[in-house]
């Protein structure tokens, strides 16, 4: 019967006809009277007994066209079929995508630059968010706008491109936020001498606004044929985060793993965090001198699975923002490990993270350790934008 159901077109479709009508038959069966539920039931048995006794077409075309003629005189239509139909299989849809989502895999975006170089958040030419610098205003000046075919590489490795020009002599009266529509950003608007220029589809940003990375201050005039914005922004890693693994076993050092930051003091309550696991329940931990790590007084160093890019620098150089350099041990990057030179004990049932980015991520030197149950999954694989990082190759 199963080979017969590949074979046959007819028998397929009296198959489904009777599925579809058995689902009718379901959903009003406390509506419709016995002798119309029965009728119905008949007409499916008969068609359901004619596939299975291998009947000829013509005696599955008849079984089928009894059974249209029952469903359509006994049971009631439904207003609008086709937007109900469609309606539920969009149901069905949306139901399977949060099952995964929530279970399996869950889309992430990497936040903050604290990963780099292993991942990336969201970074863009010049970016005056720490402070006007000469060599900022360099980069403005001299930032070359691709076109053609450069241009659509570059939008697959992430790159977006905004430049406004003044039209006319005028101060910088506003910069609105862009307005989103889920996670889409459809438009922005910034207004200058009186004209209002609109940047459609702008790029995420990340935790900068825009005003922030282009060094945009409201009032400040600006020139007729004057650069108001001209930036290059990269856009930040995305990733999948596998919900998954972590129920069958508990996560390994090194392995970079994704955390909400709720109950850790001094963090942002509503936020997830992604990090690189260093230490666990009953270790003791130490930040030496030397930027390695000391778990229960055995040194982490690059023959220590997944640390191998990160104490790959070299030791006479210091340490750089956005390279790899260790795990820097000082007051304002690791306040919580200062006047403890035995390290400190991590509790059991919690983790310790720190970030690869170590002159610019707020980790557990700053804050200590948190619960393992606060970690949602870890690093699967990234899917957005299209760079050396794609795939998995940020392990």
């Amino acid at each position: 019967m199963i080979l017969r159901w590949f074979l046959s077109k007819t028998v397929r479709q009296a198959t489904a006809m009777r599925k579809h009508v058995a689902k009718i038959l379901n959903h009003q069966r406390d509506i419709l009277s016995p002798q119309a539920a029965e009728a119905v039931q008949a007409a499916m048995v008969s068609c359901q007994k004619a596939v299975a006794e291998n009947a000829d077409q013509a005696t599955l075309e008849k079984q089928m066209e009894d059974l249209e003629k029952a469903a359509n005189k006994w049971l009631k239509p439904y207003p609008n079929a086709a937007w109900r139909e469609n309606v539920e299989v969009l149901l069905v849809a949306l139901a399977v995508a949060m099952g995964i989502r929530t279970f399996f895999l869950q889309p992430f975006k990497i936040p903050t630059g604290s990963m780099q170089p292993t991942l990336f958040g969201v970074t863009s030419v010049p970016d005056f968010s720490r402070g006007r610098d000469p060599a900022m205003e360099a980069d403005m000046a001299n930032l070359a706008i691709s076109t053609g075919w450069q241009r659509i590489r570059e939008w697959f490795a992430g790159v977006s491109y905004i430049h406004i020009v003044a039209e006319r002599d005028g101060p910088l009266q506003s910069v609105e936020r862009p307005v989103r529509i889920l996670i889409f950003n459809l438009w922005q608007k910034v207004v200058a001498g009186g004209k209002t220029f609109m940047i459609w589809f702008p790029p995420d940003y990340g935790t900068v606004p825009l005003e922030a990375r282009a060094g945009l201050q409201s009032g400040k005039p600006f020139r007729k044929g004057e650069d108001i914005i001209k930036l290059r922004a990269a856009a930040g890693d995305h990733l999948f985060v596998d919900r998954m693994t972590y129920n069958f076993r508990k996560p390994k050092r090194g392995e970079i793993i994704v955390f909400e930051t709720k109950g850790i003091d001094n963090l942002p309550q509503d936020q997830f965090y992604i990090k690189r696991m260093v230490a666990m329940g009953g270790e003791q931990v130490q930040l030496g001198d030397d930027r390695h790590l000391i778990i229960n007084g055995k040194r982490l160093d690059a023959s220590t699975p997944h640390f191998e890019n990160v104490y790959s620098f070299n030791p006479d150089q210091s340490p750089r923002d956005s390279h790899y350099s260790g795990h820097v041990n000082s007051p304002h990057l690791a306040p919580y490990f200062q006047g403890k030179p035995d390290g400190v004990l991590v509790p059991p049932n919690h983790y310790m993270v720190m970030g690869d980015n170590t002159m610019n991520s707020l980790d557990s030197r700053a804050w200590g350790d948190f619960p393992a149950t606060n970690v949602i999954g870890k690093s699967f694989f990234v899917y957005w934008p299209i760079t050396d990082r794609f795939g998995w190759g940020n392990r």
